[in-house]
């Protein structure tokens, strides 16, 4: 092949990824051994033909050619784009002898689709064996790949045996294969590195290449439309594409067989396909290499969101009345924890973060997204607020052709199939009562409150400086029947402990309190100095969760930052009764607040220089409670306060809530006018505002509490 045609092509390709929206996210890259491989990949659309070799060039720098679909080089665009990447079409009568010679030099790496076509279904799995099936007939994937492998391992070896017992033949077979350098060849191995591609989402979508086949013809085919709108999706859409290398599977240990080991060194001439591949031996040990590159490659699977919830949706017991909307978000959201813990398998990077978000606003559009899916797919109907399946669209089959773009959900569910433990415990959880799922979220919830405090209480810990555990441990004070729960938050720098005096009058006046912990207090200052907000938020409605599963209502409130993340969480949650916010900071007073910016980007310029030592990412904290406050200010924890403020400011009109605003006419952190002028913004019709002549910020403790509390309580009983 022209070397300059194949760089050439690679660059064209740069180009056109360029334009392309997807994002690649390549992994395993540790497994790519070096010597003669054969890459098996799964195949679910034709452009993976031509972006997964130019991937793996990037990566090894080596030629690498694949075999593709001989209806692919009747396009004449595409015959000569293919031609110069080094593809082969599978019809061509010389592909067996190209791939062994350029195979076993190991100058050139191939790929080969195991399935032999594009599994649009995504249905490799009957009764825990591998089986594809198309339009026309069903049939085992190929064994092609692993012939082609043991075939070049078998030759290796035999040079390696010539070159002692038979020098003709050594040099016959030398010639034969254009073999330039033996002793590289006869140092290599052959291998069979398995590959998965995962598609999110993987739903086809209308794209430039459906828009412009639309307008220039007529009456374009169903199937033509699906590959449109499933290869274009994928292309000139924010999808993501993860490729995943898997470990190698060595062929040499499968030519220790006492035939083979006779055909390696007999000196007469040998043809392995006239000699050893009809050979039981043979076809038995590319079955067993075919099925674990199979297995490996389908093992590989980048579990997404829309993966659990098509499998989940399809095994949910079928409910005349609809299926509770929360109640299917609890059964996502506790099989994504699982899947998380489990660490068997392969997931999408968002799962790694926290998924409270799941059970409270779905801010990143997870669910609303794959609703739209399948109510255009006519999967399910939502109506009140209940999901309404058609569970014959999980066992009608469709078209092959179309089936991408008519059923897609069905099309995500199949892919899990291969994962048999995964797609049980997903059945598992989907048949759970309400009642046992929202038991077992609060319980994970609480484990992994508990989990996080621990870690960062040990990692952070510093000696004299950190107060006593107890200080930063969440608080749960619950009442023996349902109540109503309050939801109570302390401030920036503090604990849960600060709250404790008011949860324990609260609980004492019958209602269930909850004090979560703010990630990065409780600990020491350099945690605060590496969280941000959105991890505040977080805690909150983790907090929120767990009251959601304990109490028929539930109240929020906060002191200081406190007081705004309880403003915050009501401009996003539904179901909350009232709330209520102590000296919310929504101008602050501190002079090391208002030299934020400038210390900041004196923090960052020096680091940049190199002297980071002489950075000021800290200045002194005098505290009201000492024993429960840290007494070093991170910048930056100051800098993310500002920036939640920023966030909840133009939000505050939208809080419809009942609220009532607490604030102290001498704060002297906090300016009352700010909070006044926070006040004025909400857009709840009942709304109250406090003020106490205190000469202190903190209100919420010390001297005179008994007050605050009152009218805070006088308030709540008011909406409970």
């Amino acid at each position: 092949m022209n070397r300059f045609a194949y760089e050439l092509s690679n660059y064209t390709l740069k180009y056109f990824s360029g334009l392309s929206k997807a994002n690649i996210k390549i992994s395993g890259k540790e497994n790519i051994p070096e010597g003669s491989i054969i890459f098996t990949a799964n195949h679910f659309t034709r452009i993976e033909t031509i972006f997964l070799p130019y991937h793996i060039y990037n990566i090894t720098k080596k030629q690498v050619w694949s075999l593709a679909a001989a209806e692919l080089f009747s396009v004449p665009i595409l015959q000569g784009l293919l031609s110069n990447l080094g593809a082969v079409s599978t019809e061509d009568p010389h592909r067996d002898e190209v791939i062994l010679k350029t195979l076993l030099s190991g100058k050139v790496y191939w790929i080969i689709f195991p399935e032999g076509m594009m599994v649009k279904s995504k249905k490799v799995i009957k009764n825990d064996n591998f089986i594809l099936r198309d339009d026309k007939a069903v049939s085992k994937p190929h064994t092609g790949a692993a012939i082609l492998a043991l075939r070049c391992e078998f030759y290796r070896e035999r040079l390696k045996r010539m070159k002692k017992l038979e020098p003709s033949e050594f040099e016959r077979l030398i010639k034969e294969f254009d073999i330039e350098n033996i002793d590289e060849v006869l140092e290599q191995n052959t291998y069979i590195v398995p590959i998965n591609i995962t598609y999110y989402p993987a739903n086809s979508k209308e794209n430039i290449l459906s828009k412009i086949a639309g307008t220039i013809m007529k009456n374009p085919s169903k199937r033509m439309m699906d590959e449109l709108l499933t290869e274009g999706s994928k292309l000139f859409s924010n999808v993501d594409i993860n490729i995943r290398f898997g470990k190698p599977v060595t062929i040499h240990p499968y030519l220790n067989d006492s035939y083979i080991e006779s055909m390696l060194t007999v000196r007469r001439k040998i043809k392995f396909d006239n000699d050893l591949c009809s050979k039981q031996i043979v076809r038995e040990s590319a079955v067993n290499i075919m099925e674990k590159y199979m297995s490996a490659v389908y093992g590989m699977t980048c579990l997404n969101y829309d993966h659990v919830m098509a499998c989940i949706l399809k095994h949910f017991p079928y409910r005349k009345d609809g299926i509770n909307i929360y109640e299917f978000k609890c059964k996502v959201f506790f099989a994504i924890q699982w899947l998380v813990s489990n660490k068997k398998y392969f997931v999408s990077n968002n799962f790694l973060e926290n998924q409270i978000h799941l059970l409270t606003h779905d801010g990143f559009k997870r669910f609303e997204d794959f609703f739209t899916i399948a109510q255009d797919t006519n999967v399910i109907e939502i109506k009140n607020n209940k999901i309404f399946k058609d569970q014959t669209r999980f066992i009608t089959k469709s078209d092959f052709h179309t089936i991408r773009m008519d059923n897609p959900v069905l099309v995500i569910a199949n892919e899990i199939e291969p994962l048999n433990e995964v797609e049980n415990y997903l059945k598992e959880t989907a048949q759970k009562s309400f009642e046992e799922i929202k038991e077992d979220v609060t319980d994970k919830i609480l484990e992994k409150i508990l989990i996080d405090f621990t870690k960062d209480y040990d990692e952070n810990y510093i000696q004299g400086e950190s107060k006593k555990k107890r200080v930063g441990r969440p608080l749960f004070l619950k009442q023996n029947e349902k109540s109503t729960g309050i939801l109570l938050i302390h401030g920036y720098m503090a604990a849960p402990e600060e709250m404790k005096a008011f949860a324990h009058y609260l609980h004492e006046k019958s209602f269930t309190v909850y004090v979560p912990r703010l990630k990065g207090h409780g600990t020491a200052p350099e945690d605060l100095a590496d969280t941000k907000f959105e991890q505040w938020i977080e805690s909150v409605e983790e907090g929120f969760v767990i009251l959601r599963h304990s109490c028929e209502k539930i109240i929020v409130g906060g002191f200081s930052t406190g007081a705004g993340l309880a403003l915050e969480l009501s401009t996003r949650v539904d179901d909350i009764s009232a709330v209520f916010a102590v000296a919310p900071p929504m101008r602050l007073k501190d002079l090391g607040s208002y030299f934020v910016p400038a210390i900041d980007s004196w923090n960052n310029l020096i680091k940049k220089i190199h002297l980071g030592s002489i950075a000021r990412e800290f200045i002194e904290n005098h505290p009201e409670n000492p024993h429960i406050n840290y007494v070093r200010n991170p910048i930056a924890g100051i800098h993310e306060l500002a920036k939640l403020m920023e966030h909840i400011e133009p939000k505050l009109k939208t809080i419809d809530k009942p609220t009532l605003v607490v604030q102290s006419r001498k704060d002297p952190v906090v300016d009352p006018a700010g909070t006044l002028k926070l006040f004025n913004r909400l857009g709840s019709d009942i709304k109250e505002y406090y003020i106490f002549d205190y000469e202190c910020h903190g209100i919420m403790t010390g001297q005179g509490v008994d007050r605050v509390y009152k009218s805070i309580e006088n308030f709540i009983r008011q909406f409970c």
